[in-house]
């Protein structure tokens, strides 16, 4: 834990976050955050605990964030932690747990809270990566089990995925140069592992283009000519019968034309031999810089041959 005694003014706090002290003065009035001690002439003295809580409200801000969003997320965290004991662990894997315990609970206002907690504690595919994909892996393993119910299953999900939504759209860059179109195969209805992939190629500097869950064929083909991206990201997480997964694959692969696709997904490896055979490549797993080697050297090898042509 950070040191708690008092010990920085304001203008030195100020020089240390960047952040002037008008603006560290307003936070504290209108915020909360932080609550620095005052010496007996009533000048401010901040803390190190203090300070850090500034630089973490200005990460966020600095991803797009509302400074009273940021502020609750970074007080929610601190509540958290001061009730959490000091040998809990990893606090990645404590959020994660604390999200499948709300949902045992059957409380969405604890599902929402441990994951406005869990959005504080890091980047956002950090956060993603660690505890909400390992948290709703869980959930859909206790579903499976008959332990959680599908109403249980469906709740977590919306939430989630709202959480998953509102980090895409913080880390989001519309002035991007490079476009990527991500969507789920037509018969495809799980949309998490779809913001997984957006919220790493939003961070790697793509404008990302999400046609969500169900997106047939015809759908990647408009917008293939109309976006022109230089690459289009399929998740497919339930095996379509062997005719239907043929006829899939052919009408996506037309549809990209020479744009270059990638597969991934819980199935995707199960129609690899399908995918491959029509142009596309499959990303098995989840492991971040595996795919960003993947994705950049298709995209390198795309706009070498458009420069040629």
């Amino acid at each position: 834990m950070a040191d708690d005694k008092g010990k920085y003014r304001i203008n030195a706090v100020a020089e240390m976050t960047g952040i002037p002290a008008a603006t560290l003065r307003a936070w504290e009035r209108r915020y909360g955050v932080p609550e620095p001690r005052r010496t007996e002439s009533s000048y401010r003295v901040y803390s190190d605990a203090d300070v850090e809580l500034i630089r973490r409200v200005r990460e966020l801000c600095d991803q797009g964030m509302a400074p009273s969003e940021a502020a609750k997320l970074v007080l929610a965290d601190l509540e958290q932690r001061t009730t959490t004991p000091a040998n809990s662990g990893d606090p990645f894997k404590a959020a994660a747990d604390a999200i499948v315990r709300a949902v045992d609970a059957f409380d969405p206002q604890q599902v929402e809270g441990a994951v406005r907690h869990a959005m504080a504690l890091g980047t956002a595919t950090a956060v993603f990566d660690r505890v909400l994909r390992p948290a709703m892996a869980e959930v859909g393993q206790r579903w499976h089990d008959g332990v959680f119910s599908i109403g249980q299953e469906h709740m977590a999900t919306q939430i989630v995925e709202s959480a998953a939504s509102s980090m895409l759209r913080l880390v989001q860059h519309d002035d991007a140069e490079r476009t990527v179109v991500v969507a789920c195969f037509a018969d495809d209805t799980h949309s998490l592992p779809l913001y997984g992939f957006s919220l790493h190629m939003a961070v790697w500097g793509h404008r990302v283009v999400r046609l969500g869950t169900r997106t047939p064929p015809h759908a990647i083909r408009q917008a293939v000519e109309e976006i022109d991206p230089e690459l289009v990201g399929l998740s497919v997480t339930v095996t379509p019968p062997p005719h239907r997964a043929r006829e899939l694959v052919e009408e996506y692969a037309s549809a990209c034309g020479e744009t270059p696709w990638v597969v991934g997904g819980a199935a995707a490896p199960e129609l690899a031999e399908l995918i491959e055979q029509q142009g596309g490549v499959v990303v098995e797993g989840y492991d971040p810089r595996t795919i960003r080697r993947t994705v950049e050297s298709l995209a390198s090898k795309h706009r070498k041959r458009k420069r040629t042509k």
